[in-house]
């Protein structure tokens, strides 16, 4: 079966500074892929290349199509939804009107009413909180609006960044678990960007290290996490 990501050879810049070099790897349909390294190491950065928020060099590829000269609202159209570091709430809109502009790349717009439902039983909160401002919200509540937003696209790739960022570790656990759950009952693909180590080996099934812009390695999230050398090196525990 073919990747449903491919990046080769990706480099990343903002105005003259490299931050990503050479990067390659792939992604297989349905899994979910944890990309770990210290702050600057290019984690985030390879998240706004696949969304084309950089200026890039290389090949990306998604569902066997090149996208790396696509505008950002073209790879939403082709299913890639992206969750960004500090959720991007817009907080003067209502959580259903958030919802809606979460949904507007989608190509079948018919089943917005039942995409509504779907999201809201993943996020009951929310649901509470329709009509309610988004600024309004509690930090995990946004979190969750974030998540929800980008699954009102129906995407076939939900890349997230950081989704555990200044949250309280119970509602780490909840988001986390949603997650599992999105992904195990929908088969989205999630490509996630975490500062929390153990929790997102915990998650993943597939790892990627970078390290100054580079992959340096990669492999099955169990044998990464039971390797002493690699998490004193790599993963901080």
């Amino acid at each position: 079966m073919s990747p449903l990501l491919e990046v080769q050879g990706l480099d990343a810049y903002y105005g003259r500074v490299k931050a990503l070099d050479g990067v390659t790897f792939s992604l297989a349909a349905g899994g979910i892929t944890t990309i770990l390294g210290a702050n600057g190491a290019g984690k985030t950065t390879t998240l706004r290349a696949i969304s084309r928020m950089v200026r890039t060099e290389g090949q990306i590829r998604f569902a066997g199509e090149p996208i790396e000269t696509c505008s950002t609202e073209e790879v939403v159209r082709r299913g890639v939804a992206h969750a960004p570091e500090g959720r991007g709430t817009f907080a003067q809109l209502t959580v259903e009107e958030n919802l809606r502009l979460g949904a507007w790349g989608r190509r079948d717009r018919a089943g917005l009413e039942q995409e509504f439902a779907r999201v809201f039983g993943y996020f009951p909160a929310l649901q509470v909180r329709r009509k309610q401002q988004a600024g309004t919200l509690s930090g995990g509540e946004q979190q969750m609006l974030a998540v929800a937003r980008a699954l009102m696209l129906r995407p076939r790739l939900l890349l997230m960044d950081e989704p555990s960022l200044g949250l309280a570790p119970l509602i780490v656990q909840e988001i986390f678990r949603i997650l599992r759950a999105v992904n195990a009952e929908t088969g989205v693909a999630i490509l996630l960007v975490e500062q929390n180590a153990a929790l997102a080996l915990d998650l993943a099934d597939h790892v990627f290290l970078m390290e100054t812009g580079r992959v340096v390695m990669e492999g099955p999230s169990g044998l990464l996490r039971r390797d002493d050398s690699i998490r004193k090196a790599y993963l901080g525990y």
